[in-house]
C-alpha cells in the first residue's frame, strides 16, 4: 500500500453481494450507525443460545459476533470468560457453533455473522475444512483476537484467498506507523478497540473515541466500529454518533448470567429479557444522528 494511501477493503470474489457491503450500504442510507451484538455461542445451552441467535436481528441488531467457546479466551474479561466455561460445559464446540450458523441462514439470509474467537479451535479444526464449511454454513467474517498481521499466512490470506471477510482489531496503542500493516488484507469493516485492557471493564471517554475513530479515517474506507466498555442505550448512541457500529458484548453477556441466577426464570423469560436490553441498545443507536 502506498505510504498515507487509505487502506481499502480486501477483494472478496463475490464482494459486490457481501451482507457486509449490503448492510453497511442500508445503514448511510439511513443515515445511522449499526449495532453489533456479541454473544457465545452455545451460552448457556445450545438450544437457549440458537433462540438468541435466531432473534437478535428483531430485536435490532445490525451484525452478530458469535463468539467461539475457548478455554483461555485471553482479550476477554471476567463476563466473556464466564460464558465461555457455560457454553464449553453445555458441549459447545466449533463444529456445533457452524451448525448453529447453518440454521439461522435457514431465516436469515441478511444479517452479516462474524465468528469471533482464538486461532486454537480453527487450527484444531483444520484450516482449509474450517473455512469451507464456515463458508457453507453462512459466516460472513473472522475475528480472530491471537493472530497478528505477522501471522497472516496462517488464516487471513487463506481466508481472503477463500472469499472470507477477516476484521481486525485496532487499539489505542496502535500508533500511525502501525496501522498500515494491521490494515492490510482486512475486510469488512475495522474494530476499534477503545480501551487498553480486557473486555467489559472500563469504558472510554466520547472524546477519546471520537479522536481515535477520525485518525483511523484518515488511514482506511473501510466502516470503522467501536466496542469494548459500552454497556448502556446512551454509551452506545455517544459511539453511533461518530462511528459506523457499535459493538456490545459483555453487558449482553452479563444479563444472560444475571438470569441464570434466578432458579426460578424460564429460559424463554432468558431470552426474552436478553432481548429486551438488545432493543434498549439499538433504540440508542438509532437516535444517535436524529437530530443532527
Amino acid at each position: 500500500m502506498t505510504a498515507g494511501a487509505p487502506a481499502r477493503e480486501a477483494a472478496r470474489p463475490d464482494d459486490a453481494e457481501s451482507r457486509f457491503t449490503r448492510r453497511f450500504a442500508a445503514l448511510r442510507a439511513e443515515g445511522r450507525g449499526g449495532l453489533v451484538t456479541f454473544v457465545t455461542a452455545g451460552d448457556p445451552d445450545p438450544e437457549t443460545s440458537f433462540e438468541l441467535l435466531r432473534r437478535l436481528p428483531a430485536a435490532g441488531a445490525d451484525l452478530i459476533e458469535l463468539g467461539v467457546a475457548f478455554t483461555d479466551p485471553m482479550a476477554d474479561g471476567p463476563a466473556i470468560q464466564a460464558a465461555n466455561l457455560r457454553a464449553l460445559k453445555s458441549g459447545a464446540t466449533l463444529a456445533k457453533t457452524l451448525d448453529m450458523v447453518r440454521r439461522f441462514r435457514a431465516e436469515d439470509d441478511a444479517t452479516p455473522v462474524i465468528l469471533m474467537g482464538y486461532f486454537n479451535p480453527v487450527y484444531s479444526y483444520g484450516v482449509e475444512r474450517f473455512l469451507s464449511d464456515a463458508l457453507a454454513a453462512g459466516v460472513d467474517g473472522l475475528i480472530v483476537v491471537d493472530l497478528p498481521p505477522e501471522e497472516d499466512a496462517e488464516l487471513c490470506l487463506p481466508a481472503l484467498e477463500a472469499g472470507m471477510g477477516f476484521i481486525r482489531l485496532a487499539t489505542p496503542t496502535t500508533d500511525d506507523a502501525r496501522l498500515p500493516t494491521v490494515l492490510s488484507n482486512t475486510n469488512g469493516f475495522v474494530y476499534y478497540v477503545s480501551i487498553i485492557g480486557i473486555t467489559g471493564t472500563d469504558s472510554a471517554a466520547d472524546a477519546d473515541i471520537a479522536a481515535a475513530v477520525a485518525r483511523l479515517r484518515r488511514h482506511t474506507d473501510l466502516p470503522i466500529a467501536v466496542g469494548f466498555g459500552i454497556k448502556t442505550p446512551e454509551q452506545a448512541a455517544a459511539v453511533a454518533e461518530v462511528a459506523d457500529a457499535a459493538v456490545v458484548g459483555s453487558a449482553i453477556v452479563d444479563r444472560i448470567a444475571k438470569n441464570l441466577d434466578a432458579a426460578d426464570k424460564a429460559r424463554s423469560g432468558l431470552v426474552d429479557d436478553v432481548l429486551s436490553l438488545v432493543s434498549a441498545l439499538a433504540g440508542g443507536v438509532r437516535s444517535a444522528r436524529s437530530d443532527s
